[in-house]
């Protein structure tokens, strides 16, 4: 469809629901970034919970989901997603950050496969040149967008975290494509979007999820997960791809040694804009 075609009061939904799905990958992403008293702090304002909350509605509202009938309403991929961002939004309201500190360190570690990992190249095949292959399409993604990994986070490019604030970021661009009328930026907005989230995030994000959320059920970490997997699932079925297993393997350790992502734009916590 070429958005000159789209009337005004869709293009102006589709609008809101772009930036819907950026706020929700923002806070995602923030939240599985490493603890620092800013993030908590921005997380924990109202204004934050309020945003993330609206931002459920209007994902929840989209006809995909609301034509979703072949499935009992109980069995509804995300159903349960507004439920589980309240739960989340009442234990982050609680956190401290020294809890939030000592739960990243016991449930991540301080090396890839400490714990739960977040590393997409630690998912999955193995080979010589499988990890290095993926890593170069992410960064080859985020090029194509102008971007780069920041050089004082000093993380991988193909962290949860880093991702989702690629897909962040994609949303808004969408959303600006919608207000200007520019076909060509939102259709390929729109399909890296896809491709992404077929080659990628969807690909390992609910295996990721899973996990999380068996590590830490009922904590922090664990109702984060169940945002995070019932947003990836929503996500696969609007864009039309199969979502990723919720069971991948990872690599054997001795193929481990792929070095960290060398490297502005303030409202980026990871990516920027090479200078």
């Amino acid at each position: 469809m070429n958005i000159h075609e789209i009337e005004t009061d869709a293009r102006i939904r589709l609008q809101d629901q772009a930036l819907g799905r950026s706020v929700i990958y923002d806070c995602l992403s923030l939240a599985l970034h490493a603890p620092t008293p800013e993030i908590l702090g921005l997380l924990q304002t109202d204004m934050a919970k309020c945003a993330l909350e609206n931002a459920t509605t209007l994902l929840l509202s989209t006809e995909w989901f609301a034509c979703e009938s072949n499935q009992p309403a109980g069995e509804k991929i995300g159903a349960k997603l507004a439920e589980h961002v309240r739960d989340w939004c009442q234990k982050l309201e609680t956190v401290t950050l020294e809890q939030w500190l000592t739960a990243h360190g016991r449930i991540f570690g301080h090396t890839p496969k400490a714990g739960v990992c977040p590393y997409e190249s630690e998912y999955g095949q193995s080979g010589l040149f499988e990890q290095p292959r993926r890593l170069s399409t992410i960064m080859g993604f985020y090029g194509a967008f102008g971007l780069t990994t920041r050089e004082l986070e000093r993380e991988r490019p193909d962290h949860i975290s880093c991702q989702l604030e690629f897909l962040d970021i994609l949303s808004r661009k969408e959303a600006v494509a919608l207000e200007l009328k520019d076909h060509e930026m939102w259709d390929e907005t729109r399909k890296a979007a896809g491709l992404f989230l077929k080659d990628h995030v969807g690909r390992f994000g609910l295996a990721f999820a899973r996990l999380l959320r068996e590590a830490d059920d009922g904590g922090f970490y664990g109702r984060l997960a169940d945002v995070l997997f019932d947003v990836l699932a929503l996500e696969c079925q609007r864009v039309g791809i199969p979502r990723g297993s919720e069971v991948l393997g990872l690599r054997p350790a001795e193929e481990d040694g792929v070095p960290m992502a060398c490297g502005d734009q303030s409202d980026l916590v990871q990516l920027q804009v090479p200078s």
